[in-house]
This record gives structure tokens, sequence and C-alpha cells, in this order.
């Protein structure tokens, strides 16, 4: 579809135009626009290197936040970016580790320990330390009474198969030795990580 003008509309267009700038020129002008010194949005904050949480890739985020761990004041996470310098991903990120944010500042996300007793339909809130020993004591109890030394043809095999560990995969190489060494030291057979799921 093609602009249809005349002659006469092209040149009354044009003196409108030429008529708006030349008054702007002598003055008729709206006022000019204040100039502010817009900040840095990341300026002063504190800079924490982690990984996302999403997948087996175990990318390298860069999470900015506010506050100085001072009395009264809340650290607050509000800028999530990809890490250059990490080997993974060299600053790149996917849609969901490019979100992070959101699921950092999502309202269903779990921020300390809970425990639904049986019979419930409730669960209650309780300290790190209570849920730590709690997650020994059932590990304990399990592993007492399921334990296997020897097999049915007399055999030893101090295998333990009744509980089963998922390893996570954003960690370093040092802390899956160390988990595996753990695990197997317990006795346990049924050994995963996230890496390879």
């Amino acid at each position: 579809m093609t602009l249809q003008v005349t002659r006469r509309q092209f040149f009354k267009l044009g003196a409108t135009g030429l008529a708006t700038s030349s008054m702007a020129m002598m003055g008729f002008a709206p006022e000019p626009a204040v100039a502010s010194v817009r900040h840095f949005k990341l300026t002063g904050a504190k800079i924490t290197r982690s990984n996302c949480t999403y997948c087996s890739v175990g990318c390298g985020v860069l999470l900015y936040s506010r506050g100085d761990a001072a009395i009264n004041v809340v650290d607050d996470i509000y800028h999530v970016e990809g890490d250059p310098d990490h080997p993974v991903s060299r600053g790149s990120l996917c849609p969901k580790g490019a979100g992070l944010l959101d699921y950092v500042k999502s309202d269903s996300r779990l921020r300390y320990p809970q425990v639904r007793e049986a019979g419930s339909n409730e669960w209650k809130r309780i300290g790190w330390d209570e849920a730590l020993d709690r997650i020994a004591r059932h590990m304990k109890d399990d592993r007492d009474a399921n334990f296997e030394a020897d097999d049915d043809d007399g055999n030893i095999v101090n295998r333990w198969t009744t509980t089963g560990m998922l390893a996570a995969s954003a960690s370093t190489n040092e802390t899956a030795y160390l988990t595996q060494k753990v695990v197997r030291s317990l006795g346990m057979v049924a050994f995963d990580n996230q890496a390879r799921v």
C-alpha cells in the first residue's frame, strides 16, 4: 500500500515542520529536561559466586545483594547473572538459569526445615539442629535394622540396601569424592547423582 500525498499536502507538511523547528530555535520550546545522575544498579553490591541449581551442568552465577550484615539489616539478592569466569558456562545461562531471581524470590520456596509427623496432614517448622538429628537418627535406626554383613552363602557383603542417596550435581569434585566415600563406607548400595538423571 502506497501513501497518496498530493503536491499541495507535501508542501503543507513541510511548512508545518519548518515552522515548528523555527519556533523551537526562537525559544518557544518546552523546558529542557533536568539531567540527573543515575547510579548503576550494581554499584555497591556484594557479589557472591555460586552455581545454578536447576540441572547437572552446574553453570556459574553471580548473585548481587544489598546489605552489609549489620544489625537489623536484611540482605537482599536483587540481581543474578552468569559468571564469565566460570569454566563450564563462561557467563552464559539457559532460560531457567537466567530466571533464578524468580526462584530466589518465590513465595513457595522452602527456606527452613519442616517435618510432617506420622499420621498428621500438616507440616511444622523445626530448627536445623533438630532436622539433622532426626535424619541421623532415622539413618542409624534403619541401618541397624537392615544392615547385611553376610549373604545367604556366607560371603561378606557389608551392604545396606534399604536406604539410598541422591547427590547434588553442582558440587565440586572434592565434595563428590567425599560424598561417595561416606555413602560407600556406610554400606549404601543405592547411590546416584543428579548429573546422570
